[in-house]
């Protein structure tokens, strides 16, 4: 990749977010190792209009996050000279539009760094439903007693059997993070090969059959036309008796009307960080019920954890202005297959 630094000093940028994230996405340390690669700006701002002092038709790359509107050709035509845009957080589908790719600019995405806290909250609700740590906390709270010996008898982690729909980055990354445990993995996913599944240490399934042997089934494929409900009643019942449903990718992905029936009735459990529609309405029954733990989507980088975000666009910022290739690099090609 040809160096985008040609000697004329360092490349002018912009940041094109929700200004509140800049300080936690780029704290000193890190706007520091940035500003030794990129001219910056003071601040964030919405595009076309200049920002600290730097002139759009002067700027080479997009810092993005969060707020950042679509990069239309109207856009576009004010900012002659870009030629990269690093996103600073997960999916670029809603900002990166087709006139991008038609400009050939390189896309970059932290979306690998906002994976990992996600894999990392997926995995402590796959190891709490095992214990049905929510169900008895409630439990415990109502009747100020330990439970009866005869309601722990279907508690446990030992061999139980995970389902994982999608082997996007993060649902490969809870395939790894489980490996210590005692589990049964297996995993869905229309664009993994077997002999993928094999190194990755887990079953390929599908996703009927995976229903109807996962006690827990954790969602993380993406958001697109062929997976609008894919967990429909019909599937939601192949789900054995008492299994739990995980979904940190997006509400669309399950019908929520045949998600709430479920649960409801009390056959099954969930941990849903994301439901559809988001927020819930504030009537829903599902706030009250004692076998779901609902969040309103925190499962990815929060606080602390923006660092890592902007870490990744630093280091992608060295090497778009050293001629090295992008490490985190999105193609137009990715985008219907990882989520």
């Amino acid at each position: 990749m040809p160096s985008i630094n040609n000697g004329a000093g360092r490349p002018a940028a912009l940041f094109v977010m929700d200004p509140a994230h800049l300080p936690r996405l780029f704290p000193p340390s890190v706007r520091e190792r940035l500003s030794g690669v990129l001219r910056l700006p003071d601040d964030a701002a919405p595009l076309p209009v200049p920002a600290g002092g730097i002139d759009p038709a002067e700027v080479e790359v997009l810092i993005t996050g969060w707020g950042c509107a679509p990069l239309t050709e109207p856009v576009l035509s004010g900012l002659p000279r870009l030629r990269a845009v690093l996103h600073a957080a997960g999916s670029v589908k809603h900002h990166i539009t087709e006139a991008c790719w038609e400009r050939g600019l390189s896309v970059s995405s932290a979306a690998a760094a906002n994976a990992l806290p996600v894999a990392e909250f997926t995995l402590g609700a796959i190891l709490l439903s095992g214990k049905d740590a929510l169900g008895t906390a409630a439990r415990y709270a109502a009747e100020r007693r330990p439970p009866a010996a005869a309601r722990t008898h279907t508690m446990g982690n030992y061999r139980r059997r995970v389902g994982i729909v999608g082997a996007s980055r993060i649902g490969r990354r809870v395939i790894e993070l489980l490996r210590p445990f005692d589990f049964e993995v297996a995993v869905h996913d229309p664009y993994l090969r077997v002999e993928e599944a094999r190194e990755l240490g887990v079953a390929a399934l599908p996703l009927d059959e995976l229903c109807a042997v996962s006690t827990v089934l954790s969602l993380h494929a993406p958001a697109v036309p062929a997976t609008r409900h894919l967990l429909d009643a019909r599937r939601l019942a192949l789900l054995p008796d008492g299994a739990t449903v995980i979904n940190t990718a997006r509400g669309s992905l399950v019908d929520q009307n045949a998600l709430e029936a479920e649960l409801v009735s009390g056959r099954i459990s969930a941990v849903l960080d994301v439901t559809e529609p988001e927020p819930l309405p504030v009537d829903s029954p599902l706030f009250g019920l004692e076998s779901v733990l609902l969040t309103p989507h925190i499962a990815g980088a929060l606080g602390n954890e923006l660092e890592r975000l902007g870490e990744v666009v630093a280091q992608e910022a060295a090497a778009l202005c050293a001629g090295r290739p992008l490490r985190h690099r999105v193609r137009r090609s990715d985008l219907d297959t990882i989520a």
